[in-house]
C-alpha cells in the first residue's frame, strides 16, 4: 500500500515509518519539525529514515490547508496514518492556541483530504488522557469521555468526535487509538522515563509529582507500533449492534472505531523509578511534590475490544522495555 505518516520524524511515528516499510508498503512521511522539543533529535530520526527504499519526507505543517491539499491530490495515499500533533498535557496549559492550530486545524485537513482523495482508511492518535476525572480502573471505551482536565485532553476528545461525523457524512472509515504512556528507545525527552534517566545519570535530584502515588500504563513502542499496523489492515464497519435509543460509547452504526492501545498492566511510579536505578547503577535522588494541574493520577488500560478484533497482544513488560531504553540513551548521548 501507498500510506502517509504523518508526525513522521516523532517517537511513535519514525517506528511506524519503520515497520511498514519492512513489511513492503511505500511510504511518505510528514514532519514540521517544530521545536516543542530539540529538533536534533527529530533530524536523527529522520535520518535513519530517509535512505530507505519507498520512503519520501516532505517538511510540512498538517493545518497548511493549500499545502495539505495539493499533497493528497499527488499522493494517491490507500491509507493514513495520523499521528502529528501538539503533545504535552502541561504545555496545553500555558499555550493552548497551539493545540487548537496542530490537533483540530491540522487534523480537519486530514480529514478533508482523506474525504476528497479517496484514501481507504485513516487510523489517528487519540490518547488515555480523554478519560480526565474518570476514576473507574481499567479505562474502557465504553466509559464516557466527557470530564477532559487538559485542553491537550479536549482536542484528542474532539478528534474522536470530528473523525465520527466524517464517518458518517462521507463513509470514511476511521480508527482511532487511545494511546497508553509509550516509551523505549528514540522517545520523547519530556516523558518522564527520558526526563529520570537523564536526571539520574546526570547526579540531578528528580521531581516525582503525587509524591510518587501516580501508576500509568507504560506501553513499549514496539507493541504500540503492532496495535497501529493491525488495525490499519482492519476496516472498520458500521456495529450492527449499536442502538440508537441507547448509544453506547465507543460503538457507532457508522465505519468509526476506538480503542485503546496499552500494556493492560499499570505500573507505580515508584517501582518504574527502581527500574531505571537498576538499568543505570545509580540511585535516584527525589523530590516528593503535590500533582500537577491537569495530571491524572492513575491509568490503565482495558484492551480487551483490540483484542478481540485484531489479535492484538503487547509482549514486552517494563523489565525489559526499561533496559532498552536506557542502553539506547548511553548510546545515543554517549553518556
Amino acid at each position: 500500500m501507498r500510506v502517509l505518516v504523518t508526525g513522521a520524524a516523532g517517537f511513535i511515528g519514525a517506528a511506524t515509518c519503520h515497520r511498514l516499510l519492512e513489511r513492503g508498503d511505500v511510504v511518505v512521511g510528514l514532519d514540521d519539525f517544530n521545536d516543542y522539543y530539540d529538533p536534533s533529535l527529530k533530524e536523527a530520526r529522520a535520518a535513519r529514515l530517509e535512505g530507505l527504499d519507498r520512503f519520501s519526507m516532505v517538511r510540512m505543517d498538517c493545518s497548511d490547508r493549500p499545502a495539505m491539499s495539493s499533497l493528497f491530490a499527488e499522493g494517491g495515499f490507500d491509507r493514513v496514518v495520523h499521528l502529528a500533533a501538539q503533545a504535552g498535557v502541561r504545555h496545553s496549559i500555558t499555550d493552548p492556541y497551539a493545540y487548537v492550530d496542530a490537533n483540530l486545524s491540522g487534523f480537519l485537513t486530514i480529514l478533508e483530504g482523506c474525504r476528497h482523495h479517496d484514501v481507504g482508511h485513516l487510523v489517528y492518535a487519540s490518547s488515555s488522557s480523554v478519560y480526565g476525572n474518570n476514576r473507574k480502573l481499567p479505562f474502557s471505551v465504553a466509559d464516557p469521555v466527557d470530564h477532559p482536565v487538559s485542553m491537550y485532553a479536549a482536542t484528542k476528545k474532539a478528534n474522536e468526535s470530528m473523525a465520527h461525523a466524517y464517518s458518517n457524512l462521507y463513509g470514511l472509515p476511521t480508527t482511532g487509538l487511545r494511546f497508553f504512556t509509550v516509551y523505549g528507545p528514540w522517545g520523547r525527552p519530556d516523558m518522564a522515563l527520558f526526563k529520570f534517566t537523564r536526571a539520574i545519570l546526570a547526579g540531578e535530584r528528580l521531581q516525582v509529582f503525587n509524591h510518587g502515588n501516580h501508576s500509568r500504563d507504560f506501553t513499549y513502542v514496539d507493541d504500540i507500533v503492532e496495535g497501529v499496523l493491525r488495525t490499519l489492515d482492519r476496516i472498520p464497519e458500521g456495529d450492527p449492534g449499536f442502538d440508537p435509543l441507547d448509544p453506547a460509547a465507543g460503538r457507532s452504526s457508522d465505519p468509526w472505531r476506538v480503542y485503546n492501545i496499552g500494556r493492560g498492566s499499570p505500573v507505580q511510579l515508584t517501582r518504574f523509578i527502581e527500574l531505571i536505578e537498576a538499568a543505570t547503577g545509580c540511585t535516584a535522588d527525589t523530590e516528593l511534590l503535590p500533582m500537577q494541574p491537569g495530571d491524572v493520577p492513575d491509568t490503565w488500560a482495558d484492551i480487551s475490544d483490540l483484542r478481540r478484533d485484531t489479535g492484538y497482544e503487547p509482549s514486552t513488560p517494563v523489565e525489559v522495555g526499561i533496559p532498552r531504553f536506557v542502553e539506547w540513551y548511553r548510546s545515543y548521548y554517549d553518556v
